[in-house]
């Protein structure tokens, strides 16, 4: 997370920024979330309603970049049976976890759910210490091109304050290659995204990003890697997640500087 030219960061130290380079930092911070280059964009590309966006054909090694389309996904949930098999092999939660994932859910799809739940659910999600034995392959499962998340709702450091994201911000993890992706989408506008790689250990998900992908409106994306030839493993010096709770539909991490955020399950749809 200490700098290289291009730098992303994920709730940094300094900075409660979505993963996007320095000259951004502040694009996904709750208190700044009013951008002018979106302003005037129709309501439908800040909600859960399904939006298509294109990306490149381009395809690496283990790693497509795929088209996603941003919304709650209430059909392909159809799990390997390993996962099945996994999840059954963690604690179970317990009652007051059952109705914290209860009102994340319903937060996650219909986004009115109030601040003040949403971070009371967080604290004791962060609190219950659930066994993640099955997180990662829950996460990213257990084939190419892995998993998609959309972000739903950051938390300051704390958990005293907390909004839901406007805008269309987009992870993907793939556990077979430990892989991730990570963008930003603004419709017919172009999009955003970053892809590296990173390591698991226990709950904690460290990554470092190597290239840039930029989309602007109809013209071809193109791309600018960064980093040289650092090929180390990422670690806890670099951006990090610890997860505290993962199922089928949605996700809860913290990030390095303490910064609280949950994810839901998006439906990847094919490439053109």
């Amino acid at each position: 997370m200490e700098s290289t030219t291009a730098s992303t960061r994920l709730f940094s130290p300094k900075s409660s920024s979505v993963l996007i380079p320095n000259s951004f930092h502040s694009f996904l911070k709750p208190s700044k979330t009013h951008l002018p280059a979106i302003a005037h964009l129709p309501l439908k590309y800040f909600t859960n309603t399904p939006i298509h966006f294109k990306t490149t054909s381009t395809t690496r090694p283990g790693f497509s970049i795929v088209q996603t389309r941003a919304t709650v996904d209430e059909t392909d949930r159809v799990a390997d049976s390993r996962l099945l098999v996994d999840q059954e092999k963690q604690e179970q939660p317990n009652k007051e976890v059952e109705e914290c994932v209860k009102v994340l859910k319903n937060a996650a799809k219909t986004r009115r759910v109030a601040a003040k739940e949403v971070l009371s659910a967080l604290s004791v999600m962060e609190k219950a210490k659930l066994d993640p034995s099955g997180f990662l392959e829950t996460l990213g499962g257990l084939k190419s091109p892995g998993r998609t998340w959309m972000l739903i709702f950051t938390a300051k450091n704390g958990l005293k304050s907390g909004s839901y994201i406007p805008i269309t911000a987009v992870q993907r993890f793939d556990a077979a290659v430990k892989r991730i992706e990570n963008g930003v989408f603004l419709g017919p506008l172009g999009c955003l995204s970053f892809e590296g790689r990173f390591s698991w250990k226990k709950s904690i998900l460290a990554f470092v990003f190597e290239r840039i992908r930029v989309k602007i409106g109809p013209f071809n994306s193109f791309e600018i890697p960064f980093g040289g030839k650092d090929e180390r493993e990422p670690s806890t010096k670099d951006p990090f997640f610890i997860w505290f709770y993962i199922d089928e539909e949605i996700a809860v991490a913290r990030g390095r500087s303490g910064g609280t955020a949950f994810w839901c399950r998006c439906r990847r749809v094919a490439s053109y």
